[in-house]
Formats: structure tokens, C-alpha cells, sequence
């Protein structure tokens, strides 16, 4: 759910701030108040067309922050996909805008614009006159049904989904093993070559990291021997000051007052223990000496075979295990060029059979869509009518195109006709702008319970409509509010009434500039709001009532 929206120096908007609330959120207020540049903004917050030009005047840089509250576990798990990870169950897109570009930000952190777009598209769906390209875009009409068929149709998809890949593996394997007898010789040839380089070498798993712990030690080992061979002579050998004689002439001088009381006899203990200790170190020195012993004859050993293993990982693969892999690979390799023929025909007859079954899987599809096409063209032109669309006819047509797909053979497309006597066409052609918007509310009507994006924004969802129309807007947008956040703009009393939360929207002078503001409502001022729009500059106590009855009878209705 969109919990905050912070907007910073764009257009009319020196800097504002809203807490939207669950449910149906209405933003109203005077025409050029400013309504569609706050939404503008939200546009722009999730990765929208930008230019200096929006920018408020005199300003250098603007800010847009969305903040939302991530409530569902799918969508919280497609976030971590993207590294997203939401702080106490929040998640900030924020957008910087300066002149000639701009900087995006999720939860801080400098992120591409393709991932803003992708992180937003789960949490917030925009529609407007200018946004509904998901009807616009037939691509989408097939999504559409398969959210509304989603029990059903979801395991078949997937399985399709496997199916494709499987078919699409298999044609690439037959189309790059399509060799003539010149270039097969040729493949061979190299592949058993390179095949006997490997094996020949008789590589084992960890062996270079062996020999290169080995080879580091050989070439590091003069520095290694003085340095022990140093320590040594000041610990061990027959010399007047090494630290062992030294000890011994200390442990015969205190041995004469060990018994002299209790704390010497603890001393001479410490300094018994402490020559312990120190023949220990010096016989595990000279071990760790003897380690770095070796001749010219194994250096040169281990440099060549370190040599050879780097060749072949230059050929390869980056480490032994590559290597060994590719060896196994270009065996088999072998085996499919000496016995190419039953090679290519078992491809031949796999690839038949992911055919077909990615023909029955298809069929599958295809039948379930249509049996919901139906459902669903009868489900949206309900709520169309109760849109006011009272003579329309929508339906869905399913096309098989032929060509295999994630999602199977099948393309679907709306066809409606707004008139009595007129014939079915292409929605995307004959459709207006604020009539898309109605029909995309009845579509989100149709999907409020199968759809995962949490915050839905409707603006000049309005366009064109009055009375009952607008009645019947503000109940649908009323009850899509009740599984999930609805945002709306409108001019209409009647969409305003059904309000959970009301928003107005301000122009006010500041001297030379002029200022944005929004402020929420409480009931009594969401009312003188209703009263505005249905009266104009001059509100009545009749017009006030009229105003509360509205706002009491949208409640009722719910």
C-alpha cells in the first residue's frame, strides 16, 4: 500500500507531503489546482518521461518519494529476487530530477531506471486517458484472461512453459548439429585432438591449488629459510646468547631457592614449563624448515606442470573441473560424429515428440481459455452496463496463430461495440479515452480478488460521465477499495461521496509565485469539499444538505 508521497520543487509544487490511507482515496479541488501534476509525479517517481521543463521555477533540482508498506509475502518474495530487501516492512522509490537527467533510488541505494520500473509495476497500477495501454496493447488482453482463469490455467502454463524450452533446447540442438560430411570430419578431428590433450595431462580435482601453494612456497623459500635459520640461532644453537642456553643457566641458577618457599617454587616451576615450551617450538621450527627443502629438479617439475594446467585452462576452462567437464562433453561429442546419422535421427524424433506435446498442451490451453473467455466478456460487459455502457457487446476472440510460445499457440483480443446495430471491432480502435477508463474499471472490478498489485491510481477516470454514471463509478471504485488501496481524481461529487479518505487540493498566491498544497479531510470538511463542487462559489444550507445526504447515502451503499 502507497503509505507516503513526498514531492519537491516540480511545476506548481514547492514541497508537499501526503499520508494516503487504506481503501478509496479521493483527491479533489479547483480546475489548475494542481491534481494531475501531483499524480504526474507519481509517474515519474516510477520511472516516467521526464524534461527540465517540469521542474518549478528557478529551482534546480526536484525530489519525488513514494513510500509504501509491503503487506504480501509474494510480493516481498519478488523483491528479494531483485535484491530488494524492505526495511520494517517498507520500501522508498524516490526519484531526484535536475536538469538533463535524473538519479533513482530504492531505499537509498542508486539503482537503473528498468529496475525502478520493474520494482514499481509490482506495487502500484496507474490508469488515466494517457495510461491505459494495457487494453491498448492486444499483448496484454491475453494476460488478462489468464489472471481471471488463473486456478486453472496457472499448471498448465507452466507446464507449457517446460514444454517450450524443452522444444526450443531440442530445434537449437538440431539446427547447430546440422553438419555436412567435410565439417563433421573437421568437428571430429578437433574433438578428438583436443579430447587426448586433456586425458594425455591426467589432470586431478585441486591439483592446481596444490601445485600453487607448492610453487608459491618454492619461489618464497630463500626468504623463508633465512628468516628460520635466523630465529633459530637466537633460540637454539650452541651459542652463549640463544634463548635456550640462556634459559637453561636461569633454570640452575633459581633451582638453588626452589625450596626456599612457596612462591619461589612456583617461579622455578613457570620457568621448567616455559623451557618446555620453547624446545617444543624450536623442534616444530626445524620441521617447518625441513618443508622448504628442496631441489632444482622439483622446482622445474612443478613450474612445468603448472604450466601445463594453465595452458589448458586458457583452452578450456577457467579451473580443473571445467576442464575434466569439457573433456566429458567432447566424448560425447565424439560418439554423436562417428554415429552422426542415428545422432541427427534421434534428434529428429525428439524434437517430433516436444512437438507434440507442446501441440497438446497448446490444445489444453486453448480450450480452457476459451471456455473463460466467455465468462470473462459476460463479467465485464455486467459491470460495464452498470458503468452505463447500456447497449454494448464485448467479446473476447481467441486466435491459434500457429507459432509456439511460454504461453502456448494463443492470442486474445477484445471486440466491442459501444452501439445498438454497430459491428464488433478492435476495442483498441474505436475506444476513447474516458471510455477506456470505465472499461478498465469494470476489467479491475472483474480481477479485485485475482490481481497482486496492492495500490491502484485512476485519474480523469470522470471524463465524459455525470449522474447515474458517475454514481455508478464511485460504487465500483468503492468496492475495488475494499481488497486493496484505490487512489482517485475526480470532479464529480458523486465519485468524491464514496470517499474513505478525501484529499483537497490548493492553489494559493505567494506574492509573485504561486504554490500547490494538499490537505486531508475530515468528514465535516469533506462535505463543505461536496458542497463546493455541487454549488460552485455559493454554498446553501440546502446545498450543504444535499452534500451530507450524498456522503451518507455512499456509505450506506457499501
Amino acid at each position: 500500500m502507497l503509505q507516503n508521497l513526498h514531492v519537491k520543487n516540480l511545476a506548481l509544487i514547492d514541497e508537499t507531503e501526503v499520508d494516503f490511507g487504506p481503501g478509496l482515496n479521493i483527491l479533489t479541488g479547483e480546475t489548475g489546482a494542481g491534481k494531475s501534476i501531483l499524480m504526474g509525479s507519481v509517474g515519474l517517481a516510477l520511472g516516467g518521461r521526464y524534461s527540465a521543463d517540469m521542474l518549478r521555477n528557478g529551482a534546480s533540482s526536484g525530489l519525488v518519494e513514494l513510500t509504501f508498506s509491503i503487506e504480501d509475502d509474494k510480493i516481498r518474495k519478488k523483491l528479494q529476487e531483485m535484491d530488494i530487501f524492505p526495511e520494517d516492512d517498507m520500501i522508498t522509490l524516490s526519484r531526484r530530477l535536475m536538469e538533463g537527467r535524473s538519479i533513482s533510488r530504492i531505499n537509498g541505494e542508486t539503482v537503473s531506471m528498468s529496475a525502478l520500473r520493474e520494482a514499481a509495476s509490482m506495487l502500484i497500477d496507474i490508469h488515466g486517458q494517457h495510461d491505459n495501454q494495457t487494453l491498448l496493447n492486444r499483448k496484454n488482453h491475453l494476460a488478462l484472461l489468464d489472471l481471471f482463469a488463473w486456478d486453472e490455467v496457472r499448471p498448465v502454463k507452466e507446464h507449457m512453459a517446460e514444454v517450450y524450452h524443452t522444444y526450443q533446447e531440442i530445434s537449437r540442438r538440431l539446427e547447430e548439429s546440422s553438419l555436412d560430411d567435410e565439417s563433421r570430419r573437421r568437428e571430429l578431428s578437433l574433438a578428438e585432438f583436443e579430447v587426448n590433450e586433456i586425458e594425455e595431462a591426467a589432470l586431478t580435482e585441486g591439483e592446481d591449488e596444490e601445485l600453487e601453494l607448492t610453487y608459491r612456497r618454492m619461489t618464497e623459500s630463500r626468504k623463508v629459510t633465512e628468516a628460520v635459520a635466523e630465529t633459530y640461532r637466537y633460540t637454539a644453537e650452541d651459542s652463549a646468547t640463544n634463548a635456550s642456553d640462556c634459559l637453561s643457566r636461569a633454570i640452575r641458577a633459581l633451582q638453588e631457592i626452589s625450596d626456599f618457599d612457596e612462591s619461589a617454587s612456583q617461579l622455578y616451576s613457570q620457568l621448567l614449563d616455559t623451557d618446555s615450551l620453547l624446545n617444543d617450538f624450536n623442534r616444530e621450527l626445524s620441521e617447518y624448515a625441513k618443508s622448504f627443502e628442496f631441489s632444482a629438479e622439483e622446482f622445474k617439475e612443478t613450474e612445468d606442470r603448472l604450466n601445463l594446467i594453465n595452458h589448458l585452462k586458457a583452452k578450456y576452462g577457467k579451473t580443473v573441473s571445467d576442464i575434466l567437464a569439457y573433456c566429458i562433453e567432447k566424448k560425447q561429442r565424439i560418439e554423436e560424429l562417428n554415429d552422426y546419422d542415428v545422432f541427427i535421427k534421434n534428434l529428429e524424433k525428439q524434437k517430433e515428440q516436444a512437438r507434440k506435446e507442446a501441440d497438446a498442451v497448446s490444445e489444453e490451453l486453448h480450450a480452457i481459455r476459451e471456455k473463460y473467455a466467455l465468462l470473462f466478456a459476460d463479467e465485464i460487459t455486467t459491470q460495464m452496463r452498470e458503468l452505463n455502457f447500456l447497449d454494448t457487446r464485448l467479446e473476447m476472440r481467441i486466435t491459434d496463430t500457429g507459432r509456439y510460445g511460454v504461453s502456448g499457440r494463443d492470442e486474445a483480443e477484445f471486440y466491442i461495440a459501444l452501439n445498438p446495430g454497430e459491428p464488433l471491432r478492435s476495442l483498441a480502435n474505436i475506444a476513447s479515452g474516458g471510455e477506456l477508463s470505465r472499461i478498465m474499471l469494470a476489467v479491475k472490478t472483474v480481477l479485485a480478488d485475482k490481481e497482486d498489485t496492492p495500490t491502484l491510481i485512476f485519474d480523469e477516470i470522470d471524463a465524459g460521465i455525470s449522474g447515474i454514471t458517475a454514481d455508478r463509478v464511485g460504487e465500483k471504485l468503492q468496492l475495488i477499495g475494499k481488497s486493496r488501496q484505490v487512489i482517485c481524481i475526480t470532479h464529480l461529487p458523486q465519485i468524491a461521496a464514496a470517499a474513505d479518505v478525501h484529499f483537497l487540493i490548493e492553489k494559493n498566491a505567494h506574492g509573485n509565485s504561486v504554490s500547490t498544497r494538499i490537505e486531508r479531510l475530515d468528514h465535516e470538511a469533506s462535505i463543505r469539499e461536496l458542497a463546493r463542487i455541487l454549488g460552485g462559489s455559493k454554498i446553501t444550507e440546502n446545498i450543504l444538505e444535499s452534500a451530507r445526504e450524498m456522503k451518507e447515502l455512499a456509505k450506506s451503499d457499501r
